[in-house]
């Protein structure tokens, strides 16, 4: 099944990560910025990328493109297929993922009590991280019972302002972070104001608002077929003290199996002990 694309980037065809307004130019190597641009250009159901694609999903200019992939492929991170004239992803890539992963100590201490979670409540749980404007999977487990599928898997990207955990994780921000990040959330939506189907700002400031409202009162966030139609979810925010950054973890169920109270009253609840434990504070 592919998989439903629906974080503000993969939408919008604006670049995956995106650069802070606050970053600092003297610093900041612009060439860098574009070859990584390039490998971020590839999404879950993407084998191949010709330069066309690379300057429409990048925004760059296919002289540059050309230099950009050219050199990528020479480091070992594309691979050019001469036949169709298209670039793939190399085995450079893989390998820092794994590279990522295996230092990601959280995922291993996490990985058994996600799945005996998703086994209780026949759902699926999921462990993410911020990607840019998007938030980013970076491992879901999937009860044996859970009758929806969406194709989700690791490295996939959510929308921050729709999904429970975008929304958590903005909450979970300082007051300043946050505003920052919504000023580069509504950069990005002005790229395609039509990118979350046809939803206007307002309709998705206000649904970060009651997510923030909702962490105040209850520490989680949710997503109640706002995400997706088909889809309720419940995240909580997730503190790596092993890599000083913020994590979210979510549960995510079909609307038609699993409705809005078992995800305040069971579910929840325990999705917040588990978020504790993980953190070393239960």
């Amino acid at each position: 099944m592919a998989v439903i694309k629906t974080s503000l980037s993969a939408l919008t065809g604006a670049p995956a990560h995106g650069v802070s307004p606050s970053h600092d130019e003297r610093k900041f190597v612009t060439a860098l910025a574009r070859g990584l641009e390039l490998l971020r250009a590839f999404g879950p159901d993407d084998m191949l990328l010709g330069n066309r694609d690379f300057a429409a999903r990048t925004g760059l200019p296919k002289a540059t493109v050309s230099r950009l992939a050219y050199t990528l492929t020479e480091l070992g991170y594309l691979r050019y297929d001469v036949d169709l004239g298209k670039y793939a992803l190399d085995a450079g890539v893989l390998a820092l993922g794994y590279a990522f992963l295996n230092g990601t100590d959280m995922l291993t201490l996490a990985r058994p009590h996600m799945r005996a979670l998703a086994k209780e409540m026949g759902c699926s749980i999921s462990l993410g991280c911020r990607e840019g404007v998007d938030m980013m999977y970076l491992e879901t487990i999937r009860s044996d019972s859970a009758h929806l599928t969406l194709g989700l898997t690791a490295g996939s990207r959510l929308s921050m302002l729709t999904s429970s955990m975008g929304r958590v994780y903005l909450a979970a921000m300082t007051p300043t972070e946050r505003e920052t990040m919504l000023s580069d959330l509504h950069d990005a939506y002005d790229a395609n104001p039509a990118a979350l189907r046809n939803v206007g700002w307002d309709a998705l400031q206000s649904g970060v608002d009651k997510g923030i409202e909702s962490y105040k009162r209850e520490g989680l966030c949710y997503s109640f077929r706002e995400w997706h139609e088909g889809v309720n979810a419940v995240a909580v925010p997730l503190r790596d003290i092993r890599q000083n950054r913020w994590l979210a973890i979510s549960c995510s169920g079909p609307s038609s199996s699993i409705p809005d109270s078992v995800f305040r009253e069971e579910i929840g609840p325990r999705l917040k002990q588990l978020a504790a434990r993980l953190s070393g504070n239960a």
